[in-house]
């Protein structure tokens, strides 16, 4: 599938969470669901949709062992969402800075879910930042 026209970084972030969203309430595939789109993703949200997708096993296992006490299976699906997408954003794009990558996400979830979401979700992915970027010794 082409790429559309390409979308601020939020705006491809909010559009991928909801197409990830879509995935899920459906339980469709996720070639299924993106034949089925209106109009095709960007390449931004295109990567990330991908991304997520394809290492979902890789990614839930990482959220599983930063998230004391909440495995991604219950989870609320936004939020995990959202902790797919950042961590997969903290994996595969190393120029993106932990700040904005987390700050992002937070704003996600306070937007799609609740307030105690956003800390949740702040607290999960600081942990999760410092194992997958830490600095070699």
């Amino acid at each position: 599938m082409s790429a559309g026209r390409e979308l601020p970084r939020h705006e491809a972030r909010t559009r991928t969470l909801e197409v990830l969203y879509e995935r899920d309430i459906k339980d469709i595939s996720p070639e299924e669901l993106l034949d089925s789109l209106a109009a095709p993703l960007d390449q931004f949200s295109l990567e990330l949709f991908e991304g997520v997708c394809k290492y979902s096993d890789r990614i839930d296992q990482l959220l599983d062992n930063a998230s004391e006490g909440w495995h991604t299976d219950r989870m609320p699906l936004i939020d995990r969402i959202i902790l797919q997408m950042a961590t997969y954003e903290l994996l595969a794009h190393r120029e993106t800075s932990n700040a904005v990558i987390l700050d992002e996400a937070v704003e996600l979830a306070k937007e799609y879910s609740t307030e105690q979401s956003g800390k949740f979700v702040n607290g999960v992915l600081s942990s999760l930042a410092e194992i997958i970027r830490a600095k070699p010794r």
